[in-house]
């Protein structure tokens, strides 16, 4: 086996730099671990739960442009409860409309411990799911399964990320995601099922409350700008996008301001 030359070394006779900088790597993210377990256990309800899990997602997998959780409720639909931003949201309800996606495979009961993409643009599994994603600037997508406790009626769900490349995730990457939803998995269990009713309450809570001003504010914008209803949704839509803020949000600016659509 050959040995470093001397550009590779290190003046002190350590470790060359790269083998260094990824030893650093995985230490931060076993520390990350070891910080991110028992903080889920001291989590008083689902909600906590998850918002740490997606707080931990873009820690421990640096290369994940947004992330989201898939649960199911007592009748199997699927819903997100909580994402980091940004079309997350939007990219899950496709697979959920569709029925076909990663998020939705990983989530089945006889489906497959994880789903991967690894290039979108060349997907045939999920044409609905490719189109909307490669549309926002997402190219790859992975999904694996969050495990239901012990109670009935043991429905899995599934925590999922997205990255602007192809081929964004490696083999480290996955096998971080699998503890990370381990952790998660056995977290929820420990959580008081109302807390998991609650969360749904406040998810479609959130729901009607953003459509509404959605509503509102293509309302506005149909009348100061002779727009139709499809036209007003699509320049929120490209607004949102070009400026990085959630549409729900930029919809209650423009209810409130009206004033500020015309720099739209």
């Amino acid at each position: 086996m050959g040995t470093p030359d001397e550009s590779e070394r290190s003046t002190d006779g350590a470790c060359p730099a790269p083998y260094a900088a990824t030893v650093d790597a995985d230490a931060d993210v076993v520390g990350q671990f070891r910080r991110l377990a028992p903080a889920l256990l001291d989590c008083a309800t689902v909600a906590e739960v998850l918002d740490r899990v997606l707080d931990a997602v873009t820690r421990v997998v640096p290369v994940a442009a947004m992330a989201s959780v898939t649960m199911r409720d007592d009748a199997g639909h699927y819903y997100t409860p909580v994402s980091t931003g940004g079309p997350a949201e939007e990219i899950d309800v496709v697979q959920y409309r569709s029925g076909r996606g990663p998020c939705v495979d990983a989530a089945r009961e006889d489906g497959p411990a994880s789903a991967v993409s690894d290039d979108l643009r060349h997907e045939e599994r999920w044409p609905e799911l490719a189109g909307t994603a490669v549309g926002h600037g997402f190219l790859s997508v992975a999904a694996v399964e969050l495990l239901p406790d012990a109670r009935p009626p043991r429905l899995p769900g599934a925590l999922n990320v997205y990255a602007s490349g192809p081929r964004a995730f490696g083999r480290a990457d996955l096998d971080r995601l699998t503890i990370l939803a381990g952790y998660a998995s056995l977290a929820l269990a420990t959580t008081d099922a109302v807390s998991a009713a609650e969360l749904k309450q406040a998810h479609l809570q959130t729901a009607i409350e953003t459509r509404d001003v959605i509503g509102q504010a293509k309302g506005i914008l149909m009348a100061r700008r002779g727009l139709d209803a499809d036209q007003a949704f699509d320049l929120l839509r490209r607004t949102s996008q070009d400026i990085n803020v959630k549409l729900a949000r930029l919809a209650r600016t423009v209810a409130e301001r009206p004033q500020d659509i015309d720099s739209l």
